[in-house]
């Protein structure tokens, strides 16, 4: 039978139960359960799809095409497993079914209320991906804090599980904040204390306290705290700031957080936790031989977060190259091509990220236009795929006035144009490409030679596609299309042929990249930009050249 555990947190947010609920979930998994996560958000948005990257960071793209909340992303890194629709579920979705059924006549003539309408079915999917019989363990991570109005109709759905179910088939652990006050130089575990009451007020009591702190927790602060919040001492688990999220895991292991689940859910017979993997990750990522520079040309560059993918991604990819990724934020809406040389002159690679909108395009182009006429490792995902063909075709093809159809409807060569089926399309939320598609790649290319097979299959989120109409001039100056859609003949690559790494992908690579399982066009980059740091190396050394020759 599929035990629940329900993840929540108080005092403030961000305080990381996306990263609690993945590592309890690979210490699970390394044990040999089989576990998923999923994500319930108490916004109305149907999806985070229509959100402000500067709101709410990057949206991530699942398999079968879900615009999700970004911690599936740290869901699907550290399990190294696709999650799916059903895995992130937001209030306004819950208010769309239920809103529907009432209109579809499901109530028949009852009066539809938050209890029991809306909490019945946040239980129905909370319920849903163990009623699948796949999971051992399902774990739910409930967005916000305890005691915003937002979240109540979940924490009450929660409340009637706790009640409805097996006392060992349910379990809830609790994610809070132990303030140090440095006049004091104490920790202070009040916050944690008016936390957990205001959740036990709701009629919820957590099993596990897991206390995010800057110091360490010695036993006298877990027994006052065990003892104010009606748990086990040793249910009082220390979470103190880790280096790398990829170190929590770990952490949690020292802590026996998952000894302490396996033992309240009477679970037996479970195996030791096997982590060689992620431990030789984790040496590689601590003790690098070298290291690149790369800028990342973006538009939300102030908030972390909107790249999140992207920027785990280079920490895989660094740790298989043995090298420390430094990125470089560079603001594109800042780059001119009077100051391009002065900002990205220092730098060992280029990666143009993607994005929506006319701001900052033009930066992009001439950042790539830099990166192709001084031969420096160029990587462009999406709306960076589209900004390399735009610059190609105005700056080889000599089409001086291409552009998108993105940011100019009446450009007189659209080498980036609408897809057809996207052209009638009004609505904005959920009506893009979404989702994973095959390409197929052509032999002998920079693109064959990185994945090492003929077709792939990578997830997209887009509505504007290259043009095919110019795709001849393209190729007969060297701007190659590698790999295309079989289905539909859509480019998908892009690759120059004179050039040592130059290539752009209008699908997001990054959204499939693992720890166990890097990325291979972000390896294979992070190796190109070695090669190159290493070249500069040996311009600026001839003794070191000559050693290299």
């Amino acid at each position: 039978m599929t035990k629940y555990i329900f993840v929540t947190g108080g005092v403030t947010s961000s305080l990381g139960k996306g990263i609690i609920a993945a590592s309890l979930a690979k210490l699970l998994q390394s044990r040999g359960l089989k576990v998923t996560i999923q994500k319930f958000d108490p916004y109305i948005n149907i999806d985070p799809g229509t959100l402000n990257p500067y709101e709410h960071g990057e949206c991530f793209v699942t398999e079968d095409g879900a615009e999700t909340d970004l911690d599936l992303g740290h869901y699907e890194r550290f399990l190294n497993i696709f999650t799916s629709q059903a895995n992130n579920v937001t209030t306004g979705r819950i208010y769309q079914t239920v809103i529907q059924q009432e209109r579809d006549g499901a109530y028949l003539g009852k009066t539809v209320q938050v209890i029991p309408h809306i909490t019945d079915e946040i239980k129905r999917r909370m319920l849903l991906i163990g009623d699948t019989g796949k999971y051992d363990i399902v774990i739910t991570e409930i967005g916000g804090t305890v005691g915003d109005i937002e979240s109540l109709p979940f924490i009450e759905a929660v409340r009637q599980l706790q009640w409805e179910m097996e006392k060992e088939d349910c379990l809830v652990v609790h994610l809070t904040l132990i303030p140090y006050l440095k006049a004091a130089k104490e920790l202070k575990t009040k916050p944690t204390q008016h936390s957990v009451k205001l959740l036990s007020e709701n009629g919820v009591h957590p099993d596990i306290i897991v206390c995010r702190t800057e110091r360490p927790l010695n036993l006298d602060l877990r027994k006052k705290i065990a003892l104010f919040c009606n748990v086990k001492t040793e249910a009082v688990i220390e979470a103190i700031d880790a280096n790398s999220i990829y170190e929590v895991p770990l952490k949690m292991l020292q802590e026996g957080l998952d000894v302490i689940v396996l033992k309240r859910l009477h679970i037996n017979g479970y195996s030791a936790p096997q982590l060689g993997k992620w431990k030789e990750f984790l040496e590689k990522l601590k003790y690098p031989s070298g290291k690149v520079t790369v800028g990342l040309i973006g538009k939300y560059i102030e908030l972390q977060d909107a790249y999140k993918s992207i920027l785990e991604s280079f920490v895989h990819a660094g740790a298989i190259n043995e090298c420390k990724v430094q990125i470089v934020n560079v603001h594109s809406e800042f780059i001119t091509d009077e100051n391009v040389g002065e900002k990205l002159g220092s730098l060992d690679a280029l990666l143009v990220a993607p994005g929506f909108g006319k701001r900052g395009v033009e930066g992009k182009i001439i950042a790539v236009r830099y990166a192709r006429e001084n031969k420096l490792p160029f990587f462009g995902i999406c709306l960076g795929m589209q900004m390399a063909a735009i610059e190609f075709a105005r700056n080889v093809l000599n089409l001086k006035d291409a552009h998108s159809t993105e940011m100019d409807e009446r450009t007189p060569d659209p080498v980036i144009d609408l897809m057809e089926e996207q052209k009638k399309v009004t609505a904005k939320g959920g009506t893009m490409r979404l989702g994973s598609y095959p390409c197929d790649l052509k032999p002998g290319t920079l693109a064959y030679n990185i994945y090492g097979q003929s077709t792939i299959s990578e997830r997209h989120r887009h509505r504007w596609e290259f043009n095919n109409a110019y795709l001849e001039q393209f190729e007969q100056a060297g701007m190659i299309a590698s790999g295309k859609n079989p289905g539909t003949g859509l480019v998908e690559i892009i690759e120059l042929k004179d050039h040592p790494f130059f290539i752009g992908v209008q699908y997001h690579p990054e959204l499939k990249s693992t720890v166990e399982n890097p990325q291979p066009v972000f390896v294979d980059f992070i190796k190109a930009a070695k090669e190159f740091a290493e070249g500069k190396i040996a311009v600026k050394n001839p003794l070191l050249q000559s050693e290299m020759i």
